[in-house]
């Protein structure tokens, strides 16, 4: 078997090859490096001092907004609202709503998500909710759920008692938006019972 010389060592004190042109050749044009722009020379226009920032007009805050959040029902049973919820926060997802803009209550059993994420304990379920940064799940009733733009509904169940206090308490926590999913003909009797 023949013996492959081994590759020669470069060590780091022997130098390397020198910028020097080969014969024929000119040594290349250094490129301009891009430093600070120079000052603005002096004239009419530095004389005259800063130019003013456009001026821009105040927000208007709409009269919808004052009176309260928008209301949508969407037709579901007490089987189908979990559904029904579940397709309206993937439609607002699609449109651009944030994950954290949104909060889900049901009514009746909870969200299979809350029950998934209250199986590793309340203080690390309501640090989710208190992080805002993804759709959260809660019973209708829980105490601690504060407002986001938007709150669906899932009229899931419950008595008419516990949904006669659920959607006012839900129109209140919702900035924006507020979707109720459940049987119209209830939802509608419960609100005007409740209102």
């Amino acid at each position: 078997m023949p013996l492959i010389p081994e590759e020669p060592q470069i060590h780091e004190s022997v130098p390397g090859p020198r910028a020097v042109p080969a014969p024929g050749r000119t040594t290349p044009t250094p490129r301009p490096v891009p430093g600070p722009r120079p000052a603005p020379r002096p004239g009419p226009a530095a004389q005259r001092g800063p130019v003013p920032a456009p001026s821009r007009p105040a927000p208007v805050q709409p009269a919808a907004a004052a009176a309260g959040p928008q209301v949508q029902l969407i037709p579901a049973s007490a089987q189908g609202a979990l559904d029904a919820a579940d397709e309206a926060v993937d439609l607002l997802l699609d449109t651009g709503r944030a994950p954290g803009e949104i909060l889900v209550l049901t009514t009746g059993d909870p969200h299979p998500w809350a029950a998934h994420e209250l199986s590793f304990g309340e203080a690390s379920y309501w640090a989710q909710h208190d992080a805002r940064d993804d759709v959260f799940y809660a019973a209708a009733d829980a105490d601690r759920t504060t407002s986001r733009p938007v709150v669906v509904v899932a009229v899931n169940g419950g008595t008419d008692d516990a949904v006669t206090r659920a959607l006012p308490a839900a129109m209140g926590r919702a900035a924006a938006l507020l979707i109720v999913c459940g049987d119209p003909q209830r939802v509608n009797t419960l609100l005007s019972a409740g209102v």
